[in-house]
């Protein structure tokens, strides 16, 4: 039986991850605390991608480094098992002998992939798994869908009026403004959706009829990449989103070439 205990850390290990949102992908939002007598004396979180991971951030925000062989540590994520831009983690807990870890979620990257646990309980070290386990999936949904499915995560954004419309009916070349349906307000939340993502796409009529910015400048945080689907190449580079405030790809059929922003 999981206990309140467990349950209450591991909401902490979440709610650090959440921190890295927008700044860490491609790798997973991971947050880690580390308990002795019940009492949290660490913790961390990844904080950007080639950075130090959430259980490296934790080890060292502990003052007395004594206490983490009496310690457990939590983590959303399983530890890494292999050797990237950073270290392996698991072989971090076992190193310094941490005798207790305690998982949110195994992690679906196949280079880790229940390697993580296993380096660990080699080492003799108690493992827990499966902790508020569909908290922490959905916490991460990008990076599972990524690698589970092979695709990325989408979401679909529109607004539309209470009969069902979303425009007035407009056509290149008219000076018919679009028809804002939202607020300032709901136009803030998109663009900190847009911080959130990697990406941003739009069909070709939504780049010629609005010439949009598709940038997050109600929010701060940074720009995604920009996509537009321009199958027989109709744009210019005099449309907004060849500025020089984020990058660009054109999906379209006749060519394959590159520049400054795209």
């Amino acid at each position: 039986m999981i206990s309140a205990d467990a349950e209450k850390y591991m909401r902490r290990c979440i709610e650090l991850a959440k921190k890295g949102i927008g700044r860490v992908s491609p790798n997973p939002m991971v947050g880690s605390v580390i308990v002795h007598e019940g009492k949290i004396i660490g913790e961390g979180y990844h904080r950007k991608c080639g950075e130090a991971h959430a259980e490296v951030n934790a080890v060292n925000s502990v003052k007395d480094k004594s206490l983490l062989k009496e310690s457990t540590i939590y983590v959303s994520l399983e530890p890494c098992a292999h050797v990237g831009k950073t270290p392996s983690c698991a072989k971090m807990i076992t190193e310094i002998g941490i005798p207790e870890v305690v998982i949110g979620s195994i992690d679906p990257y196949f280079q880790v992939a229940g390697k993580g646990v296993e380096i660990i309980e080699n080492a003799k070290i108690k493992v827990t798994t499966g902790i508020l386990e569909k908290e922490c999936i959905e916490l991460n949904k990008r990076f599972y869908t990524y690698h589970q499915k092979k695709r990325p995560y989408i979401i679909l954004k529109w607004a539309k009026t209470l009969d069902g419309y979303i425009d007035y009916i407009r056509k290149p070349g008219t000076d018919l403004k679009p028809a804002w349906i939202t607020n300032d307000l709901c136009k803030a939340l998109v663009h900190k959706w847009r911080t959130e993502e990697d990406a941003f796409m739009v069909g070709t009529n939504t780049v010629i009829l609005d010439n949009p910015q598709l940038t997050a400048r109600k929010w701060s945080g940074r720009n995604p990449l920009r996509i537009t689907i321009d199958q027989f190449c109709q744009l210019d580079k005099t449309y907004a989103i060849f500025d020089n405030q984020a990058h660009t790809l054109v999906f379209n059929s006749l060519k394959d070439e590159s520049g400054k922003n795209y």
